[in-house]
């Protein structure tokens, strides 16, 4: 702590700190007290307390009776509000039911329709897969015949070559016997 008696009068002492210069005063009573608000004792208190119920009171007489004419025609403007409500809320309880109605025909339209839908599909694809079938079982049919046309074929040359050979022999041997 640095004491500047020059500048400052005796009575206060000066803190240094790093960046921080603040003046405090000698009695920590003097900084730490906090003054009282106005009109916070206890009468006070009870006198505003007083005060508000006193003012209930008064609003609450001050309110026209149930007879007043005024009285009898706001409630009858609040009853008719009420019962206007509730038509509104039963009119739309009742379009939600009929919306609900035409929602579940709706609905059972569309199944029977894909049902529909579902059963031309079948019978179309039943259709086809016969047809299909029906190729299958022609192109086997046709493969069957070829194969029989081609092993045909391989014989006749087969034996065509046999023949040729039989006949070389047979031509050799006469040509053979010849020379005997």
């Amino acid at each position: 702590m640095i004491s500047t008696a020059h500048s400052r009068p005796a009575s206060s002492k000066v803190v240094v700190d790093a960046h921080l210069w603040q003046e405090l005063p000698l009695n920590p009573i003097e900084w730490t007290a906090m003054p009282p608000l106005p009109g916070q004792n206890y009468q006070d208190r009870q006198a505003t307390a007083a005060k508000a119920r006193q003012a209930l009171v008064e609003k609450f007489r001050a309110r026209p009776p149930a007879d007043d004419p005024a009285v009898q025609q706001r409630e009858a403007e609040r009853k008719a509000v009420i019962e206007a409500r509730k038509l509104r809320e039963a009119e739309r309880a009742e379009a939600r039911r009929l919306e609900e109605i035409e929602t579940q025909k709706r609905l059972a339209a569309e199944a029977l329709a894909a049902k529909e839908a579902k059963a031309r599909a079948d019978a179309e694809r039943t259709e086809s897969e016969i047809r299909e079938a029906a190729d299958r079982e022609r192109l086997a049919a046709e493969e069957i015949e070829l194969k029989a046309m081609l092993e045909i074929e391989k014989k006749a040359e087969r034996d065509a070559r046999y023949a040729a050979r039989k006949a070389r022999k047979v031509e050799r041997k006469g040509a053979i016997d010849r020379y005997r």
